[in-house]
Protein backbone atom coordinates (compact mmCIF):
# COMPACT_ATOMS: atom_id res chain seq x y z
CA UNK A 1 0.00 0.00 0.00
CA UNK A 2 1.23 3.28 -1.03
CA UNK A 3 1.67 6.37 1.18
CA UNK A 4 -0.78 8.44 -1.52
CA UNK A 5 -3.51 5.58 -0.74
CA UNK A 6 -3.61 5.53 2.40
CA UNK A 7 -3.54 10.09 2.58
CA UNK A 8 -6.31 9.12 0.10
CA UNK A 9 -8.44 6.99 2.75
CA UNK A 10 -7.59 8.97 5.46
CA UNK A 11 -9.33 11.93 3.30
CA UNK A 12 -12.72 9.87 3.11
CA UNK A 13 -12.32 9.10 6.86
CA UNK A 14 -12.24 13.05 7.56
CA UNK A 15 -14.95 13.79 5.54
CA UNK A 16 -16.85 11.56 6.96
CA UNK A 17 -16.67 11.85 10.45
CA UNK A 18 -13.11 13.36 11.71
CA UNK A 19 -13.50 13.49 15.50
CA UNK A 20 -14.98 9.21 14.99
CA UNK A 21 -11.79 8.68 13.18
CA UNK A 22 -9.62 10.29 15.86
CA UNK A 23 -11.54 8.19 19.01
CA UNK A 24 -13.23 5.08 17.52
CA UNK A 25 -15.24 4.68 20.37
CA UNK A 26 -18.08 2.57 19.20
CA UNK A 27 -20.93 5.02 20.46
CA UNK A 28 -19.24 7.77 18.98
CA UNK A 29 -19.68 6.69 15.03
CA UNK A 30 -21.64 8.92 12.95
CA UNK A 31 -21.40 12.26 14.63
CA UNK A 32 -21.66 11.15 18.22
CA UNK A 33 -18.50 13.08 20.14
CA UNK A 34 -19.48 16.26 21.33
CA UNK A 35 -16.80 18.94 20.61
CA UNK A 36 -16.19 20.21 24.18
CA UNK A 37 -16.01 15.83 25.42
CA UNK A 38 -13.75 15.43 22.73
CA UNK A 39 -11.01 18.32 23.24
CA UNK A 40 -11.26 17.82 26.77
CA UNK A 41 -9.83 14.31 26.30
CA UNK A 42 -6.53 16.19 24.56
CA UNK A 43 -6.32 17.98 27.96
CA UNK A 44 -6.49 15.08 29.98
CA UNK A 45 -3.98 12.81 27.72
CA UNK A 46 -1.32 16.21 26.91
CA UNK A 47 -1.15 16.17 31.07
CA UNK A 48 -0.69 12.89 31.83
CA UNK A 49 2.02 12.57 29.44
CA UNK A 50 3.56 16.02 30.59
CA UNK A 51 3.97 14.88 33.84
CA UNK A 52 5.46 12.06 33.17
CA UNK A 53 7.87 13.42 31.24
CA UNK A 54 8.75 16.52 33.68
CA UNK A 55 10.14 13.41 35.98
CA UNK A 56 12.11 12.47 33.71
CA UNK A 57 13.64 16.14 33.61
CA UNK A 58 12.08 16.45 29.93
CA UNK A 59 11.67 19.21 27.87
CA UNK A 60 14.00 21.76 29.53
CA UNK A 61 12.40 24.45 27.39
CA UNK A 62 8.52 24.53 26.20
CA UNK A 63 9.21 26.72 23.27
CA UNK A 64 7.33 24.77 20.67
CA UNK A 65 6.04 21.30 20.63
CA UNK A 66 5.08 18.93 17.34
CA UNK A 67 1.93 16.99 17.08
CA UNK A 68 2.55 14.31 14.21
CA UNK A 69 -0.87 13.08 12.91
CA UNK A 70 -3.15 15.47 14.53
CA UNK A 71 -6.05 15.41 13.21
CA UNK A 72 -8.95 17.36 14.57
CA UNK A 73 -6.01 19.03 16.85
CA UNK A 74 -6.96 17.92 20.22
CA UNK A 75 -3.79 17.35 20.96
CA UNK A 76 -2.16 20.28 19.34
CA UNK A 77 -4.51 22.27 21.33
CA UNK A 78 -3.79 21.01 25.09
CA UNK A 79 -0.19 21.60 23.69
CA UNK A 80 -0.71 24.97 22.85
CA UNK A 81 -1.90 26.22 26.60
CA UNK A 82 2.19 24.60 28.07
CA UNK A 83 4.40 25.49 25.00
CA UNK A 84 4.93 28.73 23.62
CA UNK A 85 4.18 27.27 20.19
CA UNK A 86 2.24 23.97 19.02
CA UNK A 87 2.02 22.69 15.26
CA UNK A 88 0.24 20.20 14.06
CA UNK A 89 0.83 17.89 11.02
CA UNK A 90 -1.53 15.38 9.35
CA UNK A 91 -1.51 13.64 6.18
CA UNK A 92 -4.99 14.47 5.44
CA UNK A 93 -6.52 18.10 4.22
CA UNK A 94 -10.19 17.19 5.49
CA UNK A 95 -8.38 17.30 9.14
CA UNK A 96 -5.91 19.83 8.69
CA UNK A 97 -9.29 21.85 7.68
CA UNK A 98 -11.32 20.46 10.59
CA UNK A 99 -7.93 21.17 13.28
CA UNK A 100 -8.33 24.60 11.93
CA UNK A 101 -11.80 24.98 12.44
CA UNK A 102 -12.10 23.45 15.94
CA UNK A 103 -9.38 25.37 17.36
CA UNK A 104 -9.65 28.17 16.05
CA UNK A 105 -9.98 30.18 19.41
CA UNK A 106 -6.86 29.12 20.22
CA UNK A 107 -3.50 31.11 20.29
CA UNK A 108 -0.64 29.32 19.45
CA UNK A 109 -1.86 26.85 17.21
CA UNK A 110 -0.69 26.00 13.91
CA UNK A 111 -1.69 23.27 11.78
CA UNK A 112 0.00 22.30 8.55
CA UNK A 113 -0.41 18.93 5.70
CA UNK A 114 2.14 16.65 5.30
CA UNK A 115 2.33 14.45 2.49
CA UNK A 116 5.50 12.87 2.60
CA UNK A 117 7.62 10.19 4.37
CA UNK A 118 9.59 12.65 5.73
CA UNK A 119 9.12 16.25 8.12
CA UNK A 120 11.84 17.90 5.90
CA UNK A 121 9.26 20.76 6.48
CA UNK A 122 10.84 21.37 9.66
CA UNK A 123 14.55 21.96 10.96
CA UNK A 124 16.51 19.85 12.86
CA UNK A 125 16.28 20.46 16.47
CA UNK A 126 13.32 22.56 16.06
CA UNK A 127 10.91 21.17 18.95
CA UNK A 128 11.36 20.62 22.67
CA UNK A 129 8.53 17.96 22.18
CA UNK A 130 7.63 15.36 19.65
CA UNK A 131 4.19 13.95 20.11
CA UNK A 132 2.12 11.23 18.64
CA UNK A 133 -0.65 9.00 19.82
CA UNK A 134 -2.82 6.79 17.55
CA UNK A 135 -0.98 7.50 14.62
CA UNK A 136 1.92 5.05 13.99
CA UNK A 137 -0.22 2.48 14.09
CA UNK A 138 -2.37 3.09 11.10
CA UNK A 139 0.63 3.64 8.83
CA UNK A 140 1.00 1.12 5.83
CA UNK A 141 4.23 -0.25 6.92
CA UNK A 142 6.60 -1.18 9.47
CA UNK A 143 9.33 1.01 7.37
CA UNK A 144 7.46 3.55 7.12
CA UNK A 145 6.82 3.99 11.03
CA UNK A 146 10.49 3.02 11.72
CA UNK A 147 10.97 5.97 8.86
CA UNK A 148 9.19 8.59 11.00
CA UNK A 149 10.44 8.09 14.76
CA UNK A 150 14.07 9.04 13.01
CA UNK A 151 12.40 11.67 11.75
CA UNK A 152 11.08 12.68 15.47
CA UNK A 153 14.34 12.37 16.75
CA UNK A 154 15.72 14.80 14.18
CA UNK A 155 13.42 17.62 14.91
CA UNK A 156 13.85 17.36 18.68
CA UNK A 157 16.08 19.37 20.41
CA UNK A 158 19.02 18.01 22.43
CA UNK A 159 17.62 18.49 25.63
CA UNK A 160 14.07 17.72 24.48
CA UNK A 161 11.74 14.84 24.23
CA UNK A 162 9.99 12.48 21.68
CA UNK A 163 6.77 10.17 23.24
CA UNK A 164 5.60 8.21 20.56
CA UNK A 165 3.01 4.97 20.74
CA UNK A 166 2.95 1.86 18.29
CA UNK A 167 1.35 -1.89 19.24
CA UNK A 168 3.75 -4.28 20.48
CA UNK A 169 1.57 -7.22 19.83
CA UNK A 170 -1.90 -7.69 18.48
CA UNK A 171 -3.79 -10.87 19.26
CA UNK A 172 -5.49 -14.01 17.03
CA UNK A 173 -8.02 -12.98 15.84
CA UNK A 174 -7.79 -9.10 15.61
CA UNK A 175 -4.82 -9.34 13.35
CA UNK A 176 -7.12 -10.61 10.72
CA UNK A 177 -8.36 -7.07 10.20
CA UNK A 178 -11.44 -8.61 9.61
CA UNK A 179 -13.33 -5.22 9.12
CA UNK A 180 -10.68 -3.76 7.11
CA UNK A 181 -10.52 -6.75 4.40
CA UNK A 182 -14.48 -6.79 4.37
CA UNK A 183 -14.29 -3.15 3.57
CA UNK A 184 -11.31 -3.69 1.20
CA UNK A 185 -13.58 -6.22 -1.22
CA UNK A 186 -16.80 -4.32 -1.09
CA UNK A 187 -14.95 -1.30 -2.62
CA UNK A 188 -13.71 -3.51 -5.25
CA UNK A 189 -17.35 -4.63 -5.93
CA UNK A 190 -17.81 -1.56 -7.28
CA UNK A 191 -19.40 -0.46 -3.36
CA UNK A 192 -18.81 3.58 -2.73
CA UNK A 193 -16.97 4.80 0.34
CA UNK A 194 -19.40 7.32 1.71
CA UNK A 195 -22.18 3.80 1.76
CA UNK A 196 -19.76 1.69 3.13
CA UNK A 197 -19.03 4.44 6.26
CA UNK A 198 -22.24 5.36 6.92
CA UNK A 199 -24.17 1.89 6.34
CA UNK A 200 -21.89 -0.57 7.98
CA UNK A 201 -18.93 -1.03 11.11
CA UNK A 202 -16.78 -1.36 8.28
CA UNK A 203 -13.53 0.50 7.85
CA UNK A 204 -10.45 1.40 5.82
CA UNK A 205 -7.98 1.39 9.01
CA UNK A 206 -5.45 -1.38 9.43
CA UNK A 207 -2.97 -1.77 12.68
CA UNK A 208 0.52 -1.72 11.93
CA UNK A 209 2.86 -3.47 14.82
CA UNK A 210 6.61 -3.51 15.86
CA UNK A 211 7.67 -5.53 18.12
CA UNK A 212 9.06 -3.60 21.18
CA UNK A 213 12.80 -5.20 20.72
CA UNK A 214 12.67 -3.86 17.17
CA UNK A 215 11.85 -0.48 18.28
CA UNK A 216 14.45 -0.18 20.67
CA UNK A 217 17.05 -1.39 18.57
CA UNK A 218 16.25 1.47 16.09
CA UNK A 219 16.43 3.73 19.09
CA UNK A 220 19.76 2.44 19.76
CA UNK A 221 20.95 2.65 16.08
CA UNK A 222 19.78 6.11 16.03
CA UNK A 223 21.82 6.96 19.49
CA UNK A 224 18.64 7.32 21.01
CA UNK A 225 17.91 6.76 24.70
CA UNK A 226 14.58 5.44 26.02
CA UNK A 227 14.01 7.26 28.94
CA UNK A 228 10.59 5.49 29.57
CA UNK A 229 7.79 3.02 28.67
CA UNK A 230 4.03 2.87 28.99
CA UNK A 231 2.53 -0.19 28.55
CA UNK A 232 -1.14 -0.28 27.88
CA UNK A 233 -3.95 -3.19 26.59
CA UNK A 234 -7.49 -3.07 24.82
CA UNK A 235 -8.92 -4.81 21.79
CA UNK A 236 -6.53 -7.46 21.82
CA UNK A 237 -3.61 -4.97 21.55
CA UNK A 238 -0.35 -4.08 23.44
CA UNK A 239 0.85 -1.18 22.88
CA UNK A 240 4.02 0.53 24.15
CA UNK A 241 4.65 4.09 24.42
CA UNK A 242 8.19 4.93 24.59
CA UNK A 243 9.58 8.25 26.26
CA UNK A 244 13.29 8.97 24.35
CA UNK A 245 15.66 11.45 23.66
CA UNK A 246 18.63 11.98 21.77
CA UNK A 247 21.92 10.53 23.41
CA UNK A 248 24.50 12.93 24.99
CA UNK A 249 26.84 13.70 21.90
CA UNK A 250 29.50 13.54 24.36
CA UNK A 251 29.49 9.95 24.67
Amino acid sequence: MTLERHRSEWEKLAEHDALWAVLTEPDKRGGGWDAEEFLATGEAEIAEVLAAAERLGRPRARRSALDFGCGAGRLTRALAGRFERAVGVDISAAMVETAQRLNADVPGCEFRQNTTAELAQFRDGEFDLVYTSLVLQHLPSRELVLGYVAEFLRVAAGDGIVVFGVPDRISWPYRLAVTRRLYAALRRLGVAEETLLRRTPLTPMRMTALPERDVRAHLAALEADVLRTEVSEGGGVRTVRYFAARAPTER
